[in-house]
């Protein structure tokens, strides 16, 4: 019996000048678009309780990731997050105004920045966290764990083949 049809599959069937691997190439880089928007749209509604934008989330990561006293660098963000440093000042700026971070002179280097958690960040980037994982694991049950360690796995080598930063 053959696996059920979806949207790709109907747009596949209009698309008729592509070699087999073109069209495993073409609908491969169609679900993974399709999968990728759906996700984030997913959570962006999950997160939308927590007041915090997907692009906030990056940041708060980053921080939270760093351990106490969850505190970095604008340099270290910078080169953590691949945005410019205009990128960096906007988003630490928008989480500053909300409370969650805040933004200190190096007591050892005046010239430099610091960007903390505050004690509300750090509690909210734990909640956030817990239900971003949630959902993610949520909207990913539909394949077994075996496959979703072999999709990770390749996924993994086709981002490294493409350069991307370890």
């Amino acid at each position: 019996m053959p696996p059920p049809r979806d949207h790709v599959d109907g747009v596949m069937t209009r698309i008729t000048e592509l070699t087999d691997d073109e069209r495993i190439s073409k609908a491969l880089s169609m679900r993974l678009l399709r999968v990728a928007r759906h996700l984030e749209n997913e959570l962006r509604r999950e997160l939308a309780a927590f007041g915090i934008e997907l692009w906030e989330l990056e940041l708060l990561g980053a921080l939270a990731r760093s351990g106490p006293p969850y505190r970095l660098s604008a340099g270290e963000l910078l080169a953590s997050m691949h945005l410019t440093s205009g990128g960096v000042t906007k988003r630490v700026a928008g989480l500053e105004a909300k409370g969650l971070v805040r933004r200190d002179v190096n007591p050892d280097d005046r010239r430099q920045i610091l960007v903390s958690l505050t004690e509300e960040g750090q509690s909210r980037a734990k909640e956030v966290f817990s239900t971003k994982t949630g959902a993610e694991t949520r909207l990913l049950a539909a394949l077994p764990a075996p496959v979703r360690c072999r999709l990770n796995d390749d996924l993994r080598r086709l981002l490294l083949d493409w350069g991307e930063p370890r």
